[in-house]
């Protein structure tokens, strides 16, 4: 971490992230290779990687005239039981895939090797119960005719997009010089202070939401009334979009141009949703695919309003032709024939997508609110367009490279920047730091960049600054560190949890700000708007299993002998089926008192105690939600149970006691946590950890299980 306070001189601060970000790239495209290279495809479906026997079910023309096939289930797997929905898979809106035919049951190695190397990448643009859709080729190709009639398979790839984009920018602002930085990039390389706020900005609004609290109102005043910078922290539950929907059309009614981004479509696409709920008349456009399939997201998508506005007329007629021709190369089987269509299918593709090019245009050009990802503000739709204020959403998770793409292109003129998030959760995920292939690239990497600071003049003490930065550094933490709490409103009113889940997270990580909303600070399941029967479960908002005593070991799997692929896939592979067997006898517990399914999450930090979690809950209770708490982070659920798996005589606790992924796990709920773990080897982990369970301990249903308590499950 870099020191407080301690700015860089730009090019050495690009300079820096530039090498950090190589590093990381390798990382994980290295990790991806071996992945794929050492898999088999039926492993890489198994964890969720790969979807396989599928075949094409329609091809259609989507945005850019690429092409976009619909993949289902191959009828010749499909059997009644599954009614043709798809297995289980980790594959989702946005994802880079390869396309492929699938190898042969009697395929050697050898030819599995060579076909997953073929095939054609794209971009998933749709996930179903029973078909995933993808937009075929990289930017401007479309390789449909290299696809046969027979199973293909689809693959997750690493995605390069997002690092092109971020290379690109930090690029462009290291060629920049300093003198031609804008008032608010001066700001955020800390050569120019804040200036102060203007209160005549916020002066006298009107709040389209009269229901917003006092908190909620001084971070809008605050951020209408900031000049360049206004940073607002969100804890869990505290209504932090609403907070930002209430900005957004704040600034929209100061005749301010509006440009709101995130780390990810689920970010932006929340946004988007309550944008159009809240104002349907605000012009909105939402670039890229929206990864939720709501109307009221998709009718601010390109891919919608380029079908449906006034000047779609002048590519529908385009776009009517591709698909006819599309729908009759499933028809042919001439060889000949196929070959010309795919001609003529090139030459209308050339046409669409500069008749299109002038519609996306117009449409943008026409929106108030411009809604994307980070990376998808580099597109070159956004290159030549000017907005007053860019608002990025869940900065927190967003990697510092990322948030300087719109900065340096989507919006190179914007002259406030909002940040909403809370750094007090995980940061975003960094592989190379946990990496421990890859020590001699981090030193030769070290190495490079300590010789190329020189070259730039960089003083000792920045050199030294230089070599201690981590891209775990988000631009929220950094610009927090440099110009303190000054720049920063605190949303202090929670409506998610009861006030004992609360009470430990605000006392320990928020300074005891955090206040439970009337309608939630008493709330049990048993308040639920379905009955519930009262137990001693269901009347208690905070549960602690204490497996103190040796009787629920945990499990480190064995990583010897051509587990290395195992071991990226589970992470870092700690288990340990006494607690599962727990969790599970506790969620059937919660079942049978009334609790209903869709209701509960159960959720671990560690991979490998989700296979384990996974077996045990998923054939009983298919409604029931599992995940890691990383993946978890921006949900919540009735009931959470966590399962926190380290028992061992070492007190070894790992990356347990990181305490922002604890407060992620420990903030899921509304009505009722449920923690299982041992006191003995956890409170030896941090001090924060002993505080947590000495907590939990004096404020929890507390309860000793013994392997007899397993047995009613």
């Amino acid at each position: 971490m870099p020191p407080p306070n301690q700015a860089l001189p730009p090019s050495a601060f690009f300079t820096t992230l530039l090498s950090l970000l190589s590093l990381e790239q390798a990382s994980e495209v290295g990790e991806s290779t071996v992945i794929l290279s050492a898999t088999p495809p039926s492993t890489l479906a198994r964890v969720g990687l790969a979807i396989l026997n599928l075949s094409i079910q329609s091809l259609k023309t989507g945005l850019g005239g690429r092409s976009v096939v619909e993949l289902g289930l191959d009828s010749a797997v499909v059997s009644k039981d599954s009614n043709g929905e798809l297995p289980e898979h980790g594959l989702r809106t946005g994802d880079i895939v390869r396309l492929g035919d699938m190898p042969k049951g009697t395929a050697k190695k050898k030819e599995v090797n060579e076909l997953k190397g073929k095939g054609v990448e794209g971009v998933i643009t749709r996930v179903g119960q029973r078909a995933v859709w993808v937009a075929l080729g990289k930017e401007g190709g479309d390789d449909v005719e290299a696809l046969s009639d027979g199973k293909l398979w689809l693959v997750k790839l690493a995605n390069d997009v997002t690092y092109k984009r971020m290379n690109q920018a930090l690029t462009k602002l290291l060629k920049t010089p300093e003198t031609s930085y804008t008032t608010l990039q001066r700001v955020l390389l800390g050569l120019s202070p804040p200036r102060a706020p203007d209160p005549e900005r916020a002066k006298d609004i009107v709040f389209y939401d009269p229901t917003l609290n006092a908190s909620q109102q001084d971070a809008i005043r605050f951020a209408l009334s900031s000049p360049e910078i206004a940073l607002i922290h969100g804890p869990p539950g505290t209504g932090k979009t609403y907070t930002l929907i209430e900005l957004i059309l704040q600034l929209v009614r100061q005749n301010q141009r509006v440009l709101v981004c995130g780390p990810s479509n689920i970010s932006v696409d929340n946004i988007v949703e309550r944008l159009a709920l809240t104002s349907p008349s605000t012009s909105i456009v939402r670039l890229g695919h929206p990864a939720r399939l709501l109307p009221s997201v998709l009718n601010h998508s390109l891919e919608i309003l380029t079908r449906t506005s006034e000047a779609a007329e002048i590519v529908s007629d385009v776009r009517k032709e591709m698909d006819e021709k599309q729908a009759s190369i499933r028809k042919t089987r001439n060889g000949r024939e196929r070959r010309a269509i795919y001609a003529d299918l090139k030459g209308l593709r050339k046409e669409y997508r500069e008749r299109e090019a002038r519609c996306i245009d117009g449409l943008v050009k026409g929106s108030k609110v411009v809604l994307s990802t980070l990376h998808g503000a580099g597109s070159h739709q956004l290159r030549s367009e000017q907005f007053d204020v860019l608002v990025i959403d869940e900065a927190s998770q967003a990697l510092e490279p990322q948030c300087w793409i719109p900065l340096a292109f989507g919006g190179g003129s914007v002259r406030k920047l909002v940040l909403a998030g809370d750094h007090l959760q995980l940061p975003p995920t960094v592989k190379s730091t946990d990496n421990k292939e890859n020590k001699a690239d981090k030193k030769a990497m070290m190495k490079t960049l300590v010789e190329e600071l020189t070259k730039l003049a960089v003083k000792d003490e920045e050199i030294k600054a230089a070599r201690n930065w981590s891209l775990e550094t988000t631009m929220f933490d950094r610009l927090l560190a440099m110009y303190g709490s000054g720049i920063k409103r605190l949303l202090n009113t929670q409506y998610r949890m009861h006030e004992k889940i609360m009470r430990f997270p605000s006392d320990e990580l928020y300074g005891g700000e955090l206040v439970a909303a009337d309608a939630v600070k008493t709330r049990l399941l048993t308040d639920l708007p379905y009955e519930v029967r009262a137990t001693e479960d269901t009347t208690e908002p905070l549960v602690f299993f204490d497996t103190q005593g040796g009787d629920f070991p945990e499990k480190t799997e064995d990583d010897t002998g051509g587990q290395l692929t195992r071991s990226l896939l589970l992470g870092d592979s700690k288990s340990n089926e006494m607690e599962g067997a727990l969790a599970a006898v506790h969620v059937k517990n919660l079942i049978e008192a009334g609790v209903r399914e869709e209701d509960i999450a159960v959720v671990t930090p560690y991979n490998a105690q989700l296979a384990i979690l996974s077996s045990l809950l998923k054939a009983k209770y298919a409604n029931i939600e599992l995940g890691s708490v990383d993946g978890f982070q921006g949900r919540e659920k009735e009931a959470v149970v966590v399962s926190l798996v380290r028992s061992n005589a070492e007190h070894e606790v790992g990356f347990l006691g990181e305490r922002r992924r604890l407060n992620v796990a420990m903030t899921r709920p509304k009505r009722h946590l449920c923690v299982i773990g041992d006191s003995e080897t956890v409170s030896r982990g941090s001090p924060f950890l002993k505080r947590w369970m000495k907590f939990l301990e004096d404020n929890a249903d507390l309860r000793y299980p013994g392997l007899q308590d397993l047995r009613s499950g």
